[in-house]
């Protein structure tokens, strides 16, 4: 029997109603739907905002803090409230919830990404609701960038989702910001994002939460490299869970293509946590990008970062654009001594050179 599972988002300003305080009743309705889903076969994870905003008002704060000390604190106090509404909630529908926290540097390292996609994949046989959040009481670069919608895409990737659906507070997609702009249309579907579409996305969007458009752009870009589907959507909406799911047309449906990356390579291009850079020459790019060849420290011409052979490196062109991603062959400090030369000046250079590429083409994927 092949397991359906469905990953489900929700974003602060879904989560708290208009007095920025979390709304009990919605998270039920979102409950009810859960269950039904189950109901019908399929395995849901919810990825959760609202830490930060739950010890807000827990804390009593006139505005929202600033500071980063100040936000890890209310995310600490926040994250029991969260998680407490959630278990009392979803236990109404005979459901258990099991947490899940994670920053980006977690699944950066591979066995740790594996650990976790197997305690996921655990949960779920188990038939346990894992509500995944990231670790805001610790990890600074998410509290300031609200990267949960980027963390969804992962947690698709993860548990090998057949739909991740982000619930937020617009309707979804529109062909210009839709606050400034009366003409702006819903798009109802996308086959590619696109620079244009990242451009168009504005900044930020609510008050109670960090993330905007871009975020969810990116997060799309990702999944439908995976071949995984996604739909952004008014989370507000009646059953829109259950209807995504359905297939019905609710908000944006950004269509998964055939998988592009799979497996190791996946966790590589959108997981993997770089610990330095190396930049190429055009002659190499072409030779990456053009022919699938391996990169050779011939065409590196800039090397950034610590590493050593193993780690993953970010592979960067001379205009400073991320290319690819790739598993080190040589360490920084060799590559720093022989960027630029050609095979027959390294073993001069590196005696015990054994003719490593700088990254082999098995371990390389292109972005």
């Amino acid at each position: 029997m092949s397991k359906h599972t469905v990953v489900v988002k929700l974003g602060s300003s879904t989560l708290t109603g208009s007095d920025g305080r979390l709304d009990r009743d919605y998270l039920g309705r979102l409950a009810a739907q859960v269950r039904r889903l189950r109901d019908n076969g399929y395995r849901v994870v919810v990825v959760t905002s609202g830490a930060i905003a739950a010890g807000f008002e827990s804390l009593r704060f006139d505005e929202r803090p600033t500071d980063v000390p100040t936000l890890q604190a209310t995310a600490a106090v926040g994250q029991v409230l969260l998680l407490d509404a959630y278990r009392e909630i979803f236990a109404t529908q005979a459901l258990t919830i099991g947490q899940v926290l994670v920053t980006r540097h977690d699944v950066g390292h591979r066995q740790q990404y594996v650990h976790a996609c197997q305690t996921l994949e655990r949960l779920l046989d188990l038939g346990v609701v894992p509500v995944v959040n990231e670790n805001d009481t610790t990890a600074v670069e998410e509290i300031r960038f609200g990267d949960n919608d980027y963390l969804a895409a992962l947690v698709g990737m993860m548990v090998h989702a057949d739909l991740v659906v982000l619930l937020t507070d617009i309707e979804g997609l529109y062909s210009a910001d839709p606050r400034v702009d009366v003409a702006a249309r819903l798009v109802e579907r996308v086959e590619e994002v696109t620079d244009e579409h990242l451009a168009r996305a504005g900044g930020p969007g609510s008050g109670v939460g960090s993330g905007g458009m871009v975020t969810k752009l990116e997060a799309a870009r990702a999944l439908m490299k995976a071949g995984i589907p996604m739909v952004i959507c008014d989370g507000r909406r009646e059953d829109v869970v259950a209807d995504a799911v359905a297939g019905k047309p609710v908000g944006t449906l950004f269509a998964g293509e055939k998988a592009a990356v799979k497996g190791r390579k996946l966790w590589l291009a959108y997981a993997g946590h770089p610990r330095g850079s190396v930049t190429i020459d055009d002659g190499a790019k072409r030779a990456l990008c053009l022919r699938g060849g391996s990169l050779l420290p011939a065409g590196v011409v800039d090397v950034t970062g610590s590493f050593v052979v193993g780690d993953a490196i970010s592979v960067t062109d001379p205009d400073g654009h991320d290319i690819a991603r790739g598993l080190a062959g040589m360490s920084s400090a060799d590559l720093k001594r022989v960027r630029g030369l050609k095979t027959a000046e390294i073993s001069r250079i590196l005696p015990n050179w054994d003719g490593a590429e700088v990254v082999h083409r098995d371990h390389l994927v292109i972005l």
